[in-house]
């Protein structure tokens, strides 16, 4: 994979237009790499390699060299990012009869759990509906097109986002979504901020966090949802 110098990307941000193409060109193997994993989504290919150019562009204009790492790692979730807006905003997924019947027995399957008061696990929608990970994960994509860096896949304190993220995500973007999740921390009061801290860093349930600050499960579910809302909105936005 083609490695681009750091002084060229200086140049670029610099608004060097010349530099800027050619940084483009020289990784337009990266971004078919992205473009590709929408093969069949019904859009032409040519067209998304085009929205993903505009994504590795917004990659260059916002790489920060104190954050070492390359600048492929860098633009893979910008890529990925609006090309998934792109076919959101668009409305023209296609997604199969399959998976929609398996998205509703799924989300029959959470409420069920839920009565129970379980929370519904990638291992358990295996075991209970006997269909295969990858099919599984495909399934809650459609639900969720535009998957938020390292948000969950239900709301309300539902299916645990690490066993859905790891699963379908390679190291490269990891390494990017924690930079970015990082900045996004600065930016919340004490108070968000611990609350994220406790579930996605110290892997502390919802009830837990309750007892903590004396208020209840339903309450920790609200707040952690508008805290993971407003800081997805701001990173989407910077795509």
């Amino acid at each position: 994979m083609y490695e681009t110098c750091l002084e060229d990307i200086l140049t670029a941000k610099g608004g060097d237009k010349e530099v800027l193409n050619e940084i483009i060109e020289n990784n337009s193997k990266l971004v078919w790499s992205v473009v590709r994993r929408f093969n069949g989504r019904g859009h032409e290919l040519e067209d998304l390699f085009q929205i993903g150019a505009m994504g590795f562009i917004k990659a260059i204009q916002r790489f920060d060299e104190s954050y070492e790492v390359k600048l492929s790692t860098f633009a893979v979730p910008y890529i990925l990012g609006e090309i998934k807006r792109f076919i959101r905003d668009d409305g023209a997924v296609k997604v199969s009869r399959s998976l929609k019947e398996l998205l509703s027995k799924i989300n029959l399957l959470k409420k069920e759990y839920e009565k129970r008061g379980k929370r519904l696990e990638i291992s358990d929608i295996e075991r209970e509906l006997k269909e295969p990970r990858e099919d599984i994960i495909l399934a809650l994509e459609t639900q969720n097109p535009i998957e938020s860096i390292q948000s969950e896949i239900f709301e309300d304190g539902g299916m645990e986002r690490q066993e859905v993220l790891t699963s379908d995500r390679d190291e490269e973007e990891d390494t990017v979504n924690k930079i970015l999740i990082k900045d996004e921390l600065k930016r919340l009061n004490d108070r968000d901020r611990e609350i994220i801290m406790l579930r996605y860093f110290k892997e502390k349930t919802q009830i837990e966090v309750a007892e903590m600050y004396g208020i209840s499960q339903v309450q920790v579910s609200r707040l952690e949802k508008k805290i993971l809302g407003s800081m997805r909105n701001r990173i989407l936005g910077g795509f």
